[in-house]
């Protein structure tokens, strides 16, 4: 019953019959139970969660148009979310990934950069919440990016973490120190990714660059560079390309640290572990 409304749902939205003859597991990201569904011709791309956790679905399908709609760098079309029964879920288009070159990961950094040139009459945050893996992401609209990253990023993970028994002495420090580390830093609201590391980004069969599982939003460009660096970092002719049609500004190396904070202590929340040790040599790496 499960997978005939599913069926259904993509048959009203794309106006064609779609029936699933083949359906196999395929990797969802670490919270989610992933399905690629085909009926012999076309192929989709099915997440499965609860049906309480099914806003973070509509914020992905909300993120993925947005994106999808500057035309700009390739996404996963986004086609339906619901829920049946006791499952939430949300169908994207099936994209064949590949390797990628060189010139595929320049591409992607040019067409990153033009994605970044989208901008914001709001300010900094966007539409709903919407979340940073399995954690909340608060995107209240804010008129000022040090506000909204004092605030909505850095603060709010601090606080989980207390309630997790994180213990981070130059906390106060670091919040209090944030407007003279940014002050002279012009940020305009770009539309990025929020969650731009290793997994969620890579190229199809034919090359062609593709970023997906946004954690989208309105904020300093920065923020996506930075997370690419986070875990092992992306091919030099990504930063190459991203450079070459926007080139960051002078003082990113130093901020990149403060921005990649907010990665490191969501992790902490979700994971525990030594990422509790790594922000607070972080915290200490931007006070110093």
């Amino acid at each position: 019953m499960f997978w005939t409304e599913i069926d259904a749902h993509i048959s009203r939205v794309t106006g064609e019959n779609f029936h699933t003859q083949q359906r196999r597991s395929v990797s969802g990201g670490c919270i989610n139970q992933g399905y690629a569904v085909s009926n012999g011709q076309l192929t989709y791309f099915v997440k499965l969660n609860q049906a309480s956790q099914v806003a973070m679905f509509e914020a992905e399908m909300l993120g993925l148009k947005q994106m999808f709609a500057t035309n700009t760098i390739r996404v996963p079309r986004p086609i339906c979310w619901g829920t049946s029964g006791d499952s939430g879920y949300i169908v994207l288009e099936w994209l064949e990934m590949g390797g990628g070159n060189t010139q595929s990961w320049a591409e992607m950094g040019r067409k990153l950069a033009a994605m970044h040139q989208a901008t914001s009459q709001n300010g900094f945050g966007w539409n709903m919440n919407n979340t940073i893996g399995s954690t909340p992401q608060i995107n209240t609209w804010t008129a000022d990016w040090i506000d909204f990253y004092c605030t909505h990023r850095l603060g709010y993970q601090f606080q989980l973490a207390r309630r997790r028994g994180g213990n981070f002495p130059k906390q106060d420090e670091l919040l209090a120190a944030i407007p003279e580390l940014l002050a002279s830093h012009e940020v305009q609201p770009s539309l990025v990714h929020g969650d731009l590391w290793g997994g969620n980004a890579g190229c199809t069969v034919s090359g062609e660059p593709v970023i997906f599982d946004p954690a989208t939003y309105y904020g300093d460009r920065e923020v996506d560079i930075a997370m690419t660096e986070l875990f092992g970092g992306f091919p030099a002719a990504f930063y190459q390309g991203y450079n070459a049609a926007f080139p960051l500004d002078t003082g990113y190396e130093r901020r990149k640290t403060l921005y990649n904070l907010y990665h490191i202590l969501n992790h902490f929340n979700l994971f525990g572990g030594g990422y509790g040790s790594q922000a607070n040599r972080m915290i200490d790496q931007i006070l110093r």
